[in-house]
């Protein structure tokens, strides 16, 4: 069997990674800060464990918003790239940087959608979670 390949960058290109597999999960984000950082309603997600993904050329920023997590993203052009909580061994990526975006299934779950804005419908068969990663 093959393993699936999806590769991404940045904007301007400086950046760029490889990520390898299928993702173990997808999701859009409500919460404040992903819109923040963004300037989007909600961000799309691919997680796949760290070692599943691979730098093929630049350094990306990183900025901590919370002690627990580190946001990445381009320190040239901006764009964000990554999301990686300290305690896991995961990387979620975020979806609109991969080339071919529409190789990734759609979200498992969505989270904070206590944060949801009124014109965003719940997507389709994805699980609610009204805050964070610790609902089930």
């Amino acid at each position: 069997m093959e393993t699936e390949i999806h590769e991404g960058g940045c904007l301007c290109g400086a950046v760029r990674y490889r990520a390898q597999g299928v993702p173990a999960s997808t999701n859009l984000c409500h919460c404040t800060q992903c819109r923040r950082q963004t300037g989007s309603a909600m961000p799309a997600f691919a997680t796949w464990p760290r070692d599943q993904v691979e730098l093929l050329r630049g350094t990306p920023a990183a900025y901590a918003a919370t002690p627990a997590a580190e946001r990445s993203f381009c320190a040239s052009c901006g764009s964000t790239l990554f999301w990686r909580r300290h305690a896991s061994g995961d990387v979620d990526v975020f979806l609109g940087t991969l080339d071919r975006p529409e190789r990734i299934r759609p979200p498992d779950f969505e989270l904070w959608t206590v944060h949801r804005q009124p014109w965003v419908a719940p997507v389709p068969g994805a699980t609610q979670r009204r805050e964070g990663m610790s609902e089930d």
